[in-house]
């Protein structure tokens, strides 16, 4: 059974308490390489990403430079994460977007994001809330997995439903605290297999108030 409101929140705030100064681990030093970054991190860890951009950025410092490779120039420099290939063909039609569509800059808005090639709703809200502050909750495998576990949504609940749950019940200016919060707490605690989660009491202390 779904929780309340008071105490979904409840659970949700107590595992921000756990992890209060989480941050993204995925390397970047502009909204350009957080982009990038966000894109290649489907289906592949932040360490691995880590790994290949510092020589992608190198060779390919800005969107113009990124859109006059070809995929097969690309590619060598995305070998070790999964999905290389699909991944530097999206790197190499997006940067032609960004040239064509906006000079050069990411732009700040979830429809123009969302057009961009490889640029699904997850990268969409990561962008909108590390690189342009705007309030967005972005929901990957780890989030959805403790929203269920914890009865923050129903069983079987979508991750569009997660991501509109737990904006319900946070505050704005929580929500991408709470991103970040939760995918380190799926990291260390709510494991797939065998989560601690039990080991964590003030996750389950809450009272009913409505």
């Amino acid at each position: 059974m779904m929780l309340t409101n008071h105490c979904a929140r409840h659970v949700l705030e107590e595992i921000i308490a756990l992890f209060p100064d989480a941050k993204a681990e995925l390397n970047f030093s502009n909204r350009y390489q957080l982009l990038v970054a966000v894109l290649l991190s489907a289906q592949t860890t932040d360490v691995a990403v880590n790994k290949v951009t510092p020589a992608l950025f190198a060779a390919y410092p800005s969107p113009k430079e990124l859109a006059k490779a070809s995929p097969q120039e690309i590619m060598p420099y995305l070998k070790t994460i999964g999905l290389y290939r699909n991944k530097a063909n999206y790197l190499h039609k997006c940067a032609n977007q960004l040239m064509e569509r906006h000079q050069g800059e990411i732009p700040g808005n979830r429809k123009d994001l969302e057009a961009l090639a490889g640029v699904g709703r997850k990268t969409t809200n990561v962008v909108l809330s590390v690189g342009f502050g705007i309030p967005a909750f972005a929901v990957d495998t780890h989030i959805h997995r403790i929203c269920l576990h914890h009865q923050i949504v129903d069983p079987g609940a979508s991750v569009r439903k997660v991501e509109n749950r737990v904006m319900e019940v946070l505050d704005k200016d929580q929500w991408t605290q709470a991103h970040q919060s939760l995918i380190l707490f799926g990291r260390r605690i709510c494991h797939p297999r065998n989560p601690e989660c039990h080991n964590y009491p003030q996750l389950f202390t809450c009272q009913e108030e409505e």
